[in-house]
């Protein structure tokens, strides 16, 4: 155990030594327009709200039931799986770590695709294993997969599709032949599916060491419950449950979570929505002369105007009091994440946007 100097507890060194994962801006002023955390920008269900509202004394007095019975069987009717196939999770973050935990011990590596989301290395170092990045091949519309990304040597392989923070997709057949060829635990992190045209739970039957990651923040509007959940074979999915806390979800989040999966016309509606605004705002940022890969997110990634300062932007945008994301990160630095809204909010953006740029640019 590593004592570090002026420290009331102790901690092991890599843990002094990491850097922990930062979140996006939660604003306490309720008049900011929020498109930096991809949150839905629609309510849940109105299922969700009643559910919420049912719960009763007796029901918050005793623990929670601890595999979420009712939320299991839900989304297995959903998935088409068997119940014992599905593990609820607070937040999907919670399986992410789970996985990690179970597969890899000190020194081992976890690999992930780069740019993705920036809690897997975080993970990875937190178990002392080996963060390995593997490095995207992009161009200025285009997000591609290495040929040999099966091959890798690794314990476990984390890759977010469609990606955080472009929204590009991996196609099926190709996240087949990285499961064929992955010798440790793949999982497949689907937080933002929902928004896609494909997933890639037909492979879950055919792979014993794949895992997806599904959530209920983007899609049902549940950010605020911490719910999310994984899809495996079931042996995989006992072994998992031996690691994770007693009653990780409680009993409200296991409520509205199973009202809102349940509700499956009222959630495409929404996505749909969702979807068409997306393909607005692309075109609308395209015209400003942003270059905007095709996202299958509910969010946008925007490539500022050569010879313009993405940071600038984020900063301009702020103090008008719209946030949207901006990562001080290799090969992200020109480029902003933009969170999909309400039609509202996202014509106040465009418009904010088209005002910057005229400001930016100088005359001719």
């Amino acid at each position: 155990m590593y004592n570090p100097p002026g420290m009331n507890a102790p901690v092991r060194k890599h843990i002094e030594l990491m850097h922990g994962y930062t979140p996006g801006e939660q604003p306490t002023d309720v008049a900011v327009i929020k498109l930096n955390t991809n949150e839905n920008p629609y309510p849940p269900s109105p299922r969700v709200l009643s559910a919420i509202g049912n719960i009763t004394a007796e029901q918050l007095r005793r623990y929670p039931s601890p595999d979420a019975r009712d939320f299991r069987r839900a989304a297995a009717a959903v998935h088409h799986v068997e119940p014992e196939m599905i593990m609820p999770t607070n937040g999907g973050d919670e399986l992410l770590a789970l996985v990690v935990r179970a597969c890899a011990g000190e020194n081992d590596r976890v690999a992930y695709l780069d740019p993705g989301y920036s809690l897997y290395p975080v993970l990875a170092n937190m178990q002392a294993a080996k963060p390995i990045p593997v490095d995207y091949e992009i161009s200025s519309q285009e997000w591609r997969v290495p040929k040999n990304l099966g091959d890798i040597d690794a314990a476990v392989l984390l890759i977010v599709n469609p990606n955080a923070p472009s929204g590009t997709l991996i196609d099926l057949a190709t996240l087949e032949d990285i499961a064929r060829r992955f010798s440790g635990l793949l999982l497949i992190d689907e937080a933002y599916v929902d928004f896609a045209p494909i997933s890639a739970i037909s492979l879950v039957a055919r792979f014993p060491r794949l895992v997806l990651l599904r959530s209920m923040s983007k899609g049902y509007g549940l950010a605020g419950m911490r719910f999310g959940y994984g899809i495996a074979q079931a042996p995989l999915i006992a072994e998992l449950y031996k690691i994770r806390d007693s009653y990780p979800c409680d009993v409200i989040a296991i409520a509205a979570a199973t009202a809102a999966i349940s509700d499956q016309a009222y959630a495409k509606a929404v996505w749909q929505k969702v979807i068409e605004q997306r393909q607005w705002m692309t075109g609308q940022l395209t015209a400003l002369g942003f270059g905007v890969p095709e996202s299958h997110s509910n969010f946008v990634l925007a490539q500022v105007p050569a010879g313009m300062d993405a940071a600038l932007w984020y900063e301009q945008l702020k103090a008008r009091r719209i946030l949207v994301r901006y990562f001080n990160l290799p090969r992200l630095t020109d480029k902003l994440r933009i969170t999909i809204g309400t039609p509202q909010q996202n014509e106040i953006f465009i418009q904010t946007m088209a005002e910057l740029k005229t400001g930016m640019t100088p005359p001719d």
